[in-house]
């Protein structure tokens, strides 16, 4: 029977060992590419390390691009978003969880059906009210239409319908209405589902594509995913200063995993203790 465990556990590991390769190969492949020369880079059969180590691809994303404005543009774009989902949404799932009123799961299973459109329906309506609004080529055009989110409101109902109406009923005998309920005793109490919705919505926000190149035209308004499309050219392509910038892009998302990680994984693992 031992030997059976430790076998299965060793297919396990050898499984996971796999799974764990193929994730970061890309990413180690983005890492080396970015010091390597152009001949190098698209050299066949392919150079795994680069003979001289080229530090100038990073400092040349800055002048093919205004990659310092892009970089800042998402992320004033990334925070609005986050800051407006983590508002509206828990809003609504402690509406949604807490509060009795007529047609609550009759509303709740339509904002579910939005689940299954795919996003590329709303786009359309979308520009039209931006555009209708004078948003076009604007800051605001990027985050408003991602304010609120059904996955969200989803996402942390669950976690305000796993809490005890023990405490709901105590701040009632305390004297307190549903937005003191919310605010001071609630919203505290799921802070790891906060965490994992904020952090599953700066991922989206930061590596949006097509929405910024759809409103804006500017590249002083693009993003960073935008703007590293623009370097991909329609003959010839600098695949290390590409990497390059995609590596300096995507270190502020590895940074803030490494955080939270733990209140990450543990939101996504609770979000369904009961619904």
């Amino acid at each position: 029977m031992k030997n059976k465990v430790k076998f299965r556990h060793l297919i396990i590991c050898i499984i996971l060992l796999l799974g764990l390769v193929i994730t970061l190969l890309p990413f180690v492949w983005m890492i080396l590419t970015s010091f390597k020369t152009q001949s190098e880079a698209i050299k066949v059969p392919p150079v795994i390390f680069p003979k001289v180590w080229k530090l100038q691809n990073y400092a040349a994303v800055f002048g093919m691009i205004p990659f310092a404005k892009m970089y800042l543009n998402t992320a004033v774009t990334a925070l609005v978003t986050i800051a407006g989902q983590l508002l509206i949404c828990s809003l609504a799932a402690y509406a949604f969880a807490r509060i009795h009123f007529p047609g609550r799961d009759i509303i709740f299973v339509c904002l579910l059906a939005v689940l299954m459109v795919p996003s590329s329906f709303f786009i359309l309506p979308q520009y039209l009210l931006i555009q209708k609004a004078g948003l076009l080529n604007t800051l605001p055009a990027l985050f408003i239409p991602y304010l609120f989110s059904a996955f969200g409101t989803f996402l942390l109902r669950q976690f305000f319908m796993a809490l005890p109406d023990e405490l709901e009923d105590a701040a009632r005998l305390d004297g307190c209405n549903h937005l003191q309920i919310y605010a001071k005793i609630m919203l505290p109490l799921i802070r790891s589902g906060l965490v994992a919705l904020g952090i599953l919505t700066l991922r989206f926000a930061w590596n949006d594509l097509m929405w910024p190149l759809i409103v804006n035209t500017s590249t002083d308004k693009m993003t960073l995913s935008a703007g590293l499309a623009f370097m991909q050219g329609q003959y010839i392509t600098n695949y290390p200063v590409m990497m390059a910038g995609a590596v300096l892009a995507v270190l502020p998302l590895l940074i803030l995993f490494v955080i939270f990680q733990k209140q990450f994984v543990e939101g996504i693992a609770l979000s369904g203790i009961k619904g």
